[in-house]
């Protein structure tokens, strides 16, 4: 059984066993649990902190763990009423109010109900996370020479030269900033590069992660059309003429959520026409580690052809490892780079330095390219896999591009399909799905549909998914 499971199972136990023991009264020791319950030592200290985590019991260092006494009884709620007209009282004279859905995020990064499959997960599945590999690196980093001291606040050298090698062409170390994952980058980007009230040209569809970052700063998001060769670049040119814009966001590959590449013609275009406008290109390369296995060679990051200054790149190794895992790079030239620097320094100081330094000892492992090679296979047989079985149960749903990167398929669905009462129904039938609303910033030409191959436990769990949304589309249309 997946060691996650069985702390689950143990702490459930062990709560309903509570009853049986006063108010401080001592409880089992961790052996007697290890051999009632047939487990390990690591899953009893796991269940017991899950415990002691709810406030049920408290661990006492060589004495044990005893059941915890009540809580003295809470004082009644305030009244937070006054916070309505607080929040929104100095947002009047904004152009574009700060207000903040988090909507189109959380239902990527929220576990679904026991028993449904997630086909909206933003992230793979525990058996593609190199677990093992992290654990190892966690653990040297934790023994390197001033691991645990004050990191310099650009990050770690060496890990700003790794993230550059990546990147290619002429940017250097000097040029990267270590920061905490790819949303916390492009937050600290958008702010850098745009006043509140100010237009931001981005793809549509575009990540909703971005768009709620977007309005959470005051920016007015600006839809510029996507089709299967990335962004168009004479709707970008009008788009900067027509707002004014100085700031475009996109994901030249394996786009969030249409699996476009920016086809190579349009790369230089792209870049010129920003310039052009005086603006800033900010890439998002996500996902540029989930490529599967049948892609051919993959374009270089649109920073490594830009010797002006006009991209400020996005790279992260979260995808790749794990949701926890949040090391990512900012990457830009020019005196931009002393801003974004500012803002992230305010912002959070700087990535602890523990993680930064697993990093390093994670993609410096042998364990390192073999993981990125059985997750290319992996993911290249899910892809196949949730592609057959839609083609055989659901022909009537459009896939108009099967992407050779990331980690979903984008679907459009008959004229006039209603999304919601899909997605409920999808739960009905125990398979969570991920309606197409939130990834545009203005109306959506139709009804689409992302589903995730990546977040489920197999190829198994993709075919019985697909046949749960036959069941689901078979209610609703």
């Amino acid at each position: 059984m997946h060691q996650r499971s069985s702390v689950t199972e143990l702490a459930e136990h062990l709560r309903r066993d509570l009853d049986r023991y006063s108010p401080g009264g001592k409880l089992p020791s961790s052996r007697e649990l290890v051999e009632r319950f047939h487990v390990s030592p690591v899953t009893v200290s796991r269940a017991l902190a899950q415990l002691a985590a709810e406030g049920l019991v408290v661990t006492r260092p060589g004495a044990g763990a005893f059941r915890a006494r009540p809580r003295a009884t809470e004082a009644p709620a305030g009244d937070t009423s006054w916070q309505e007209v607080a929040l929104s009282a100095d947002g009047a004279a904004e152009l574009v109010p700060r207000t903040v859905d988090a909507s189109g995020v959380t239902v990527s990064l929220a576990a679904p109900p026991p028993g449904v499959l997630e086909f909206n997960g933003g992230y793979p599945h525990p058996s593609l996370q190199p677990e093992r590999a992290m654990a190892a690196a966690l653990a040297r980093a934790g023994r390197r020479p001033g691991a645990w001291g004050r990191p310099p606040l650009e990050g770690l050298p060496e890990l700003r030269e790794w993230f550059a090698r990546g990147i290619g062409g002429a940017v250097t170390a000097a040029e990267v900033l270590i920061a905490a994952g790819g949303q916390s980058a492009l937050a600290t980007a958008l702010r850098a590069l745009a006043q509140p009230g100010a237009p931001v040209l981005v793809e549509s569809p575009t990540y909703p992660g971005m768009l709620a970052l977007a309005r959470a700063a005051g920016l007015r998001p600006v839809p510029v059309p996507v089709d299967p060769d990335g962004v168009r670049p004479d709707l970008l040119a009008d788009a900067f003429r027509a707002s004014g814009a100085r700031v475009f966001v996109c994901q030249p590959l394996f786009q969030n959520p249409t699996g476009a590449v920016l086809a190579p013609d349009r790369r230089a275009e792209v870049l010129r026409i920003a310039r052009e406008a005086g603006a800033f290109v900010v890439e998002d390369d996500f996902v540029r580690r989930l490529v599967h296995a049948d892609s051919g060679p993959l374009p270089r990051p649109l920073a490594a052809d830009d010797p002006d200054g006009v991209v400020v790149h996005v790279g992260s190794l979260t995808k790749a490892t794990s949701p926890s895992f949040r090391v990512s790079a900012l990457a830009a030239r020019g005196p931009v780079l002393e801003r974004l620097r500012a803002i992230q320094v305010v912002d959070s100081f700087f990535v602890p330095r523990p993680l930064q330094e697993a990093a390093l000892e994670l993609v410096g492992s042998p364990a390192w390219p073999r993981h990125l090679r059985a997750l290319s296979a992996e993911l290249k047989d899910r892809r196949d896999a949730m592609t057959a079985a839609l083609a055989l149960h659901l022909p009537e749903l459009a896939l108009p591009h099967v992407p050779s990167g990331g980690y979903h398929l984008w679907l459009r669905l008959p004229e006039g399909a209603d999304e919601s009462a899909l997605t409920a129904a999808g739960l009905r039938a125990g398979v969570a799905l991920t309606p197409g609303r939130p990834y545009f910033s203005a109306e959506p030409p139709a009804p689409h549909l992302r589903l995730s191959f990546a977040a489920v436990a197999g190829t198994g769990e993709i075919t019985e998914g697909v046949r749960r949304l036959r069941a689901a589309c078979d209610e609703v249309f």
